[in-house]
Parts: structure tokens; C-alpha cells; sequence
């Protein structure tokens, strides 16, 4: 199929994306005042965290990272949790990106932590939320890493 772009003005910008029916059809329209209507089904991302490396411990540094990937809507919003306590200091958030081909997207986040914190804490939680849909969560134990 094709996809189709119609510019109105700098202030208003319609879009309408559509997909062959062997793929994900991924339907959304921006309207003037920078409302959204997105069609399609959600889809929860899949979510991996991963440790901060022997190396920059040594350093006195541990940086988490934590990908999501192939979920619809673009909203996600990815946050932290220490041991049960939200972290919103020291977090790094990419917004969502468009994969190439499958009309699904994808996130980062990085979660900076001194060596200090990091040896004391017991798990280090990743969430994914959007809306009112249930959070998608990635549980790290930091023991066995």
C-alpha cells in the first residue's frame, strides 16, 4: 500500500499511515491543537533492563538501561522503582521511535546510580505504563547480577 501525507499549514498537519492487511495497520491522525487519534490495537512493549557493567562500577558509577520495544501506542512512558521507591532524579527518557516496517514503537530510559546505591539496593524495577491500560514491568535483582 502507500502512505499518504496531507499538510494543511504549519499549524495543522493530518496524516493518515496505512499498512497492507498482512502487516499492522497503524492508523492516527494530528489535528490543529496537537489532539491525537490513534486507531488500532495496543500493544504492550517487551521490556529488558540491563546492568550496569563491572567496569563502571570500579569507577564509582552504575548505569541501568532499560529498552522497550514493539508497543503501540507512541505514548509509553517508562519509569524507575529502587527496592519499591519511584526514582525520578538521575533518569534519561527517550521518547518513542517509530520501527521501521512494523508501525510499532520503541523506548529508552537509563538510570543513573552511584556504586554505592547500587550495591545496597535489592531489586531495581523498570515500568512501562500508558493510560489506563496495566503497567508492563521488568524486575531486576540486583544480587544476582
Amino acid at each position: 500500500m502507500e502512505v499518504v501525507g496531507l499538510y494543511t499549514s504549519a499549524a495543522s498537519v493530518q496524516e493518515v499511515f496505512v499498512r497492507t492487511l498482512n502487516e499492522v495497520v497503524s492508523l492516527w491522525w494530528t489535528f490543529g491543537g496537537g489532539t491525537r487519534l490513534s486507531v488500532g490495537s495496543d500493544v504492550r512493549p517487551t521490556l529488558t533492563v540491563l546492568p550496569p557493567s563491572s567496569m563502571e562500577a570500579k569507577q564509582g558509577k552504575a548505569t541501568l538501561v532499560c529498552l522497550a520495544s514493539k508497543g503501540f501506542p507512541s505514548d509509553w512512558k517508562l519509569s524507575w522503582k529502587v527496592d519499591g521507591k519511584s526514582l525520578t532524579s538521575d533518569v534519561s527518557v527517550s521518547g518513542g521511535v517509530l520501527e521501521k516496517g512494523n508501525g510499532l514503537y520503541s523506548w529508552s530510559s537509563t538510570l543513573s546510580l552511584t556504586e554505592e546505591q547500587w550495591r545496597k539496593a535489592g531489586t531495581v524495577i523498570c515500568e512501562a505504563s500508558q493510560g489506563s491500560q496495566s503497567p508492563v514491568a521488568y524486575s531486576l535483582n540486583t544480587k544476582q547480577c
